[in-house]
């Protein structure tokens, strides 16, 4: 019997095997959060070395990228923390169910949110402030991924279908495979053709020279080529939720489709606030020049190593609160959001030192500019210092949504957001430059995990039906 199983026979758990079930689902989903990190590396590091130009065309449009991605996430979201409940609750046919309609839903989803993203690429850049001389590398960038949508959100359900049941390693090992074809891919497609010297000896490398396009494509085609592999393991090899060889109708009801609304709706409208205060900040930040533009951007990308564990963790809380809610046990529901907190804030806090010590190292692995690298230290050495509460207020969503409790979170979130950072952000800016950004980054950070754990220390998050 799988450990998480004994969630749902209502077998007695003690504290050591509630941590060390904690533990072991939150490695695998640290794993993937530590490819995806890596392969953001290395896109940045690639593309570092083509200029401060192309750096900060990338870097002018990720926040953007990032309310397209969070939004398709997020809507996913309504239909994975059904699947867990229903598991939990050893109602195996329902949770097929709700993978077929789930599949229907995020490919119309997809589509749309595509059709919206392809349709401001072109002017988006010059509404966030860029100038003439990235704009259009900007615009290609962002085309190619928003056009990949469809793709992506599928990925996000598969993912999160299986990490509900319980299994967390093949997501893991798949988005490592993924992160190992991006190298591949965007070595062939970023760089032109060239000799290179291994081991004394001249090797000819082959190329297209796309640059920042090339990065795109690289990126793209990986994330299709697990996604293909995503649905497969889901659908042919998960026990719970193999619906290949168990045939049923894909069309979508209104009981199934209400709750996911229910669920995804404050998540994806929180979301979208947050990026567009994200957005707002690139705003702050552009008229700042392009090397601001650029340590910005590659800061935003090395400090997510620091925040990678707690991604994984908060999936793991999900996952346990979620089977636990579903199998009607109130108690382990609250054991195991103060254990996967507590458990959150322990690994970020030991991410943010890491962070401080080795800051100038990382941001040379991302450009080649001194003056890039300079300043991107200094600022994240400013952010390493809120890495716990970050932790805390990370985990603890997780927390929420495996009971399916959205709506108060999400205010939370994007009130602190708008009412704290952008402000403080835009008053700071004036005087201190990008510093004055980070720092106000980091104020509003410790905040918001200052009200999370307020909230997880209540009772009313875990009565939520």
């Amino acid at each position: 019997m799988k450990e998480i199983e004994l969630i749902r026979e209502g077998a007695q758990l003690n504290f050591s095997q509630q941590l060390r079930m904690a533990i072991k689902l939150s490695i695998p989903a640290i794993v993937a959060q530590l490819s995806s990190i890596i392969m953001q590396y290395i896109d940045a590091a690639m593309v570092g070395r083509l200029g401060a130009d192309d750096s900060a065309a990338i870097g002018l449009v990720s926040t953007s990228l990032w309310l397209f991605w969070g939004v398709c996430s997020a809507f996913t979201t309504g239909f994975t923390v059904q699947v867990a409940h229903r598991i939990g609750g050893k109602d195996n046919e329902g949770a097929r169910k709700v993978l077929r309609q789930g599949i229907v839903a995020s490919i119309i989803f997809g589509l749309l949110t595509a059709l919206i993203g392809i349709g401001i690429a072109n002017p988006l850049p010059r509404w966030l402030g860029g100038n003439e001389a990235i704009c259009h590398q900007a615009t290609l960038y962002f085309i190619v991924f928003v056009s990949a949508l469809p793709i992506l959100t599928l990925n996000y359900l598969a993912a999160g279908m299986m990490q509900s049941a319980g299994n967390m390693k093949v997501p893991s090992t798949l988005n490592v495979l993924m992160c190992v074809m991006d190298c591949i891919f965007n070595f062939i497609f970023i760089f032109p053709s060239r000799e290179i010297v291994i081991g004394g000896a001249s090797v000819h490398m082959p190329g297209l020279g796309l640059g920042v396009l090339g990065a795109a494509l690289g990126t793209v085609l990986a994330e299709v080529v697990t996604t293909c592999l995503m649905l497969y393991f889901l659908c042919f090899k998960q026990r719970e939720l193999n619906i290949i060889k168990r045939h049923g109708s894909f069309r979508i009801t209104r009981p199934v489709l209400k709750k996911a609304i229910h669920i995804s709706v404050p998540m994806t409208v929180e979301h979208a606030v947050i990026c567009g205060a994200q957005i707002a900040i690139t705003m702050i930040v552009a008229p700042l020049g392009v090397i601001a533009i650029a340590a910005n951007a590659f800061a935003v990308t090395a400090e997510s190593l620091c925040y990678m564990p707690g991604y994984g963790i908060g999936s793991a809380a999900t996952t346990l609160v979620g089977q636990s809610h579903g199998a009607k046990r109130p108690r382990l529901v609250r054991r195991f959001g103060f254990i996967t907190v507590g458990l959150g804030m322990f690994a970020m806090s030991f991410m943010g030192v890491l962070m401080y010590i080795f800051a100038p190292e990382v941001m040379q692995l991302m450009s080649p500019v001194t003056e890039i690298q300079t300043l991107g230290a200094e600022i994240l050495r400013i952010e390493a210092w809120a890495e716990p509460m970050f932790a805390a207020s990370i985990v603890a969503y997780g927390v929420f949504i495996g009971v399916g409790h959205t709506v108060i979170p999400a205010v939370m979130n994007f009130g602190s957001i708008w009412v704290i950072r952008l402000p403080l952000a835009w008053w700071l800016s004036t005087s201190m430059g990008l510093k004055g950004v980070w720092i106000a980054m980091a104020i509003e950070l410790t905040f918001r995990g200052i009200i999370f754990l307020v909230r997880l220390f209540s009772k009313k998050w875990s009565q939520t039906t």
